[in-house]
């Protein structure tokens, strides 16, 4: 998420309708930009792109082979497949983060954009916190209890640690046990 503290979202979707009323529901909590094709998706994503939502079959390029492209070139962005199609398992391999069948209405999509966001952020805060917590552990290992009690780098250090964790703790409760599973399914 950028320093606005709004994700940046590409709505991607063969029929201008669904684009902008996508645009329309998002638009007060992030910074949309739309695409109605394959291609212009392409054009348009970069690593500035938090969130995509992502129509699975329009005319040029299918949202597979798009997600396929945006996860080649690396870029680091939660996907969910936004799409009339029903999942088949086909969709096990497939590198996205949620699967939302249309109609949806702007809540749910907002609540979507929300949970892959606070998903995104867990990420980071654990790896944060595990490198933070390593380096406890090897103050501890290495100092007296009571040289290390009296160090402000140390405890400023702990307080990084409670911090993460709360932050931890928030994003959870956010996630959704179907949310909660993908940030795990490859693990």
């Amino acid at each position: 998420m950028k320093s606005s503290g709004r994700p940046t979202v590409l709505v991607v979707d063969d029929e201008p309708d669904m684009t902008s009323l996508c645009e329309a529901w998002l638009s007060d909590d992030a910074d949309v930009r739309v695409a109605n094709s394959g291609r212009d998706a392409l054009e348009t994503v970069d690593e500035d792109v938090d969130v995509v939502l992502l129509d699975r079959r329009m005319p040029d390029l299918l949202g597979s082979e798009v997600l396929e492209r945006i996860r080649d070139h690396g870029y680091d962005c939660r996907v969910a497949m936004l799409t009339a199609v029903s999942p088949d398992t086909d969709i096990v391999d497939m590198g996205f983060d949620t699967y939302l069948t249309k109609p949806i209405d702007a809540d749910e999509l907002r609540e979507t954009v929300q949970r892959l966001e606070a998903l995104d952020d867990y990420d980071d805060s654990v790896g944060d916190l595990y490198s933070l917590v390593e380096k406890r552990v090897h103050l501890e290992r290495t100092h007296a209890a009571d040289e290390l009690e009296d160090d402000d780098a140390y405890q400023t250090l702990l307080d990084r640690i409670d911090t993460l964790e709360e932050r931890i703790d928030r994003n959870v409760e956010t996630l959704d046990d179907n949310a909660f599973r993908a940030a795990f399914s490859e693990l």
